[in-house]
């Protein structure tokens, strides 16, 4: 079962198929503070010489963490490498590059043999000329009779080649310049450094560690993470080209990992936002922050989109839905940086980062710029967020395909919780079918959290439902969630 939240618990499936999944499949992540350490791994090795026994298991490797929670989390992996035995080189057995030859003995009718060839070969020759004269081979070629010769002077003719068109072999994804990106966003990247002010005798204050922000307007407001403000009351934005400035705090919200600074400034450039909803997996991506705080400002790195709608589960229990994957490089201290399109507009907000027993493992996560736009806009205009909320309890729904596959058709609504309940009042009962939302296909339950959170409490939006293989519309205005489902 699952509340219509990001952080629901384990999806359910439904009549007529239930797949089983393993619950305790999931990748560490951690987010990326720069006060975050790279944990020490011992991995052990198998040697050379001593070949894997057959149907001996993969070895597996166990970290225990002994970090502190904000640190990147790792969890143990199991390696299905073991270490690959040494190949002899084949060499063939050397060949001599001579041949030895046995010389032959002649014996008395070698010349006798040789003499009757040479006569036999001198008559062939004569009969050949004698046939060759006889054709008139030799006779002289009457030039008078010859055509004339006729000298053309215009341009020489042309044969028509028709030329293939080029084939395009991928109209998908866009060509990037780096350099072009770099130059266009960099400007509007900052580091953040984070401290706490502690008492108020004078004590001095305590670096709380720092992250990367982005410029959202010329008002000042700049975008980052609720982890890379948390635990701070004192902020500092540094640009790319030494100005520094402090700053205030307008807002967050911990269920998005999302946060505005605001700052008093002149002259600033903001990012331009793109689209998420508009990429491909493949499509170019470049990530711009300040990995470990250095100084000197942003860092440029780029990568590809390697898959959308990911879930991102922490030590802390808490996680973040709808991430946006890439191998673009994201370090600590790249929290609150931004992903960018071949376009140098943006598309994410980079949060966190999978770690492993042996440390990062090239794997960044980012905050679709769509959820940024909607969070941010309302803690500049409230400074707080409150969440939609539907009130139920849904799964995902699970159909036969004529092969015989099972294959996700929607996200069915288990249980209607309250007599506030958003859903109920619109009409929508227990077992029905959510197949679209505004025009837009819901496959399974992400589908259905993932749209629902995009809209702000008491927005009206039209829900598309099957129920007793009837399709029904209805219209649902949306509540607010509860605060004991907040975080």
């Amino acid at each position: 079962m699952q509340d219509d939240t990001p952080d629901g618990t384990t999806p359910d499936s439904h009549v007529p198929f239930i797949p089983e999944r393993n619950e305790d499949d999931l990748v560490g992540v951690g987010r990326d503070m720069d006060s975050t350490d790279t944990p020490d791994t011992d991995i052990s090795e198998t040697p050379d010489s001593l070949p894997e026994p057959e149907g001996s298991e993969p070895p597996t490797v166990t970290w225990e963490p002994t970090l502190e929670s904000s640190d990147p989390q790792p969890v143990s992996f199991v390696y299905d490498d073991p270490s690959p035995q040494p190949i002899k080189e084949f060499r063939p057995e050397p060949v001599s590059s001579r041949i030895n030859t046995v010389p032959q003995k002649r014996g008395p009718g070698t010349a006798l043999f040789l003499v009757g060839t040479l006569v036999a070969g001198i008559l062939g020759a004569v009969l050949t000329v004698g046939i060759i004269a006889a054709t008139g081979t030799f006779d002289e070629p009457d030039i008078a009779a010859a055509p004339p010769t006729t000298l053309v002077t215009g341009e020489p003719a042309t044969q028509p080649v028709e030329i293939p068109p080029a084939q395009i072999i991928n109209d998908l994804g866009a060509a990037i310049n780096p350099t072009a990106v770099a130059t266009k966003a960099v400007p509007s990247i900052v580091t953040i450094k984070v401290a706490n002010s502690g008492a108020d005798d004078g004590t001095p204050a305590l670096n709380v560690g720092s992250g990367s922000g982005v410029v959202m307007s010329t008002e000042g407001y700049i975008i980052t993470n609720d982890h890379v403000v948390d635990g701070g009351d004192t902020f500092e934005v540094e640009f790319e080209d030494g100005r520094i400035y402090d700053a205030r705090l307008i807002g967050t919200d911990d269920l998005t990992d999302l946060a505005v600074l605001q700052i008093d400034a002149s002259g600033l450039t903001p990012v331009e936002f793109g689209s998420s909803e508009s990429l491909k997996v493949g499509d170019p991506a470049v990530a711009i922050g300040n990995p470990l705080g250095q100084e000197g400002g942003a860092s440029v790195s780029v990568g590809i989109i390697s898959a959308f709608n990911r879930r991102v589960d922490f030590s802390d229990e808490t996680s973040l839905s709808g991430m946006i994957q890439t191998d673009a490089a994201i370090n600590s201290g790249s929290s609150g940086g931004g992903l960018f399109d071949a376009e140098g507009n943006l598309i994410g907000i980079t949060s966190a980062i999978g770690v492993s027993q042996a440390g990062p493992e090239g794997i960044g996560y980012a905050i679709p710029i769509e959820l940024v736009d909607r969070i941010t806009a309302e803690i500049i205009e409230t400074g707080d967020i409150a969440h939609p909320f539907m009130g139920v309890q849904i799964g995902n729904y699970f159909k036969e395909a004529p092969d015989g596959a099972t294959v996700p058709a929607g996200a069915i609504i288990d249980e209607i919780t309250g007599t506030d309940s958003a859903a109920g009042m619109a009409g929508l009962l227990p077992g029905d079918v959510v197949v679209e939302i505004d025009g837009k296909e819901i496959r399974d339950q992400t589908d259905l959290i993932l749209a629902v959170r995009l809209y702000r409490v008491g927005d009206e939006v039209e829900f598309v439902a099957e129920r007793e293989g009837e399709t029904m519309t209805f219209t649902v205005v949306l509540g607010q969630r509860p605060a004991e489902y907040q975080g």
